[in-house]
């Protein structure tokens, strides 16, 4: 089985793209020659500020599709290996999330005539 990377670019506009690959160097390559990805080749040059291999391409691809679906502020954490402020992003602190506690039902009672 051949290993794995997740990647972080910074594009000329500020912007992070994440990706996977087998070879980071080949990829990195053609992120930088405009042939990586359509969104990249708008914004160069890029730049290589994060990457983690994994023992295979299919974990790599999985942690590329978690870490597309964070916001900048959680990459930011990952990218620079903070982890108290990544532990505290993860969490759900919004109320109308899928997360939300249930609320604890009302006991149920008849009221007396």
């Amino acid at each position: 089985m051949k290993k794995g990377f997740v990647y972080i670019l910074e594009c000329s506009d500020g912007t992070f793209y994440t990706g996977s690959t087998i070879d980071l160097k080949i990829r990195l390559t053609q992120h930088q020659n405009g042939i990586g990805a359509n969104y990249t080749a708008r914004r160069l040059p890029v730049k290589l500020i994060y990457f983690e291999e994994f023992t295979s391409i299919s974990q790599a691809f999985h942690k590329e599709k978690q870490i597309q679906g964070w916001n900048r502020k959680k990459k930011l954490a990952l990218i620079n290996n903070n982890l108290e402020d990544l532990s505290r992003f993860a969490k759900c602190n919004n109320e109308t999330h899928y997360c939300k506690k249930a609320s604890t039902p009302l006991s149920h009672h008849k009221e007396k005539d």
